[in-house]
């Protein structure tokens, strides 16, 4: 399965059709010379997710040097990209994609795709719409720095308070709920609300 990290961005970014493809989107004349400005947020956590998984290891596990570092890198920046420095930059980046296996994001990512595949197996076996409304809720995580951070602590939420339903009639249909809401949810006062709502029965039926 594919996830979006930096260099899954910049290899994006680089390849020979976007030009051809952005300059249909605006109806650009022939020959037209484009100049493509876009807004990059990259996170030290992003960066740190592209190094090899040890040397992730080694720096995440030194917070005075990792928030010096983050004061240096987490800014927003407007980049043109198709400017001859940045797009060499980009390249430079999608270059390493045959490194991802072996770095930090990578192994994070397997690890979070395998207790998510565990946890529907588990359910299936008992409650198959509940099993479906678990790999449903995968579409919760896209993106990348914030728009990934943010998406996957609703699919944290979401999944935790699905186990607490395992068991009852009405799982999936609240398991579904939950993620609808989540999706259209922008600022999560509806998620948490809905949440709140599920904890104060399915809370109740655990400990009874």
């Amino acid at each position: 399965m594919a996830y979006d990290d930096i260099v899954r961005v910049a290899d994006l970014k680089t390849r020979s059709g976007r030009h051809a493809r952005i300059a249909a989107e605006v109806n650009a004349a022939p020959g037209t010379l484009l100049q493509t400005t876009e807004y990059m947020h990259p996170r030290l956590e992003e960066v740190a997710g592209i190094l090899p998984a040890p040397l992730a290891d080694w720096l995440m596990h030194r917070p005075r040097l990792f928030r010096a570092i983050d004061r240096r890198i987490s800014k927003g920046r407007r980049v043109r990209t198709y400017s001859v420095g940045w797009f060499l930059a980009l390249y430079a980046v999608a270059g390493l994609r045959r490194l991802r296996r072996g770095s930090l994001r990578h192994r994070e990512e397997v690890a979070h795709r395998d207790a998510w595949l565990a946890l529907a197996t588990r359910l299936v076996a008992t409650d198959y719409a509940l099993g479906v409304e678990v790999l449903r809720c995968r579409r919760l995580v896209k993106g990348y720095s914030d728009t990934h951070a943010r998406g996957l602590s609703k699919f944290d939420r979401v999944i935790a308070t699905i186990e607490t339903l395992a068991g009852r009639n009405d799982a999936a249909d609240w398991a579904s709920r939950l993620r609808e809401t989540a999706v259209r949810d922008g600022e999560d006062k509806d998620l948490d609300g809905l949440i709140r709502t599920i904890g104060s029965f399915a809370g109740a039926a655990g400990a009874a």
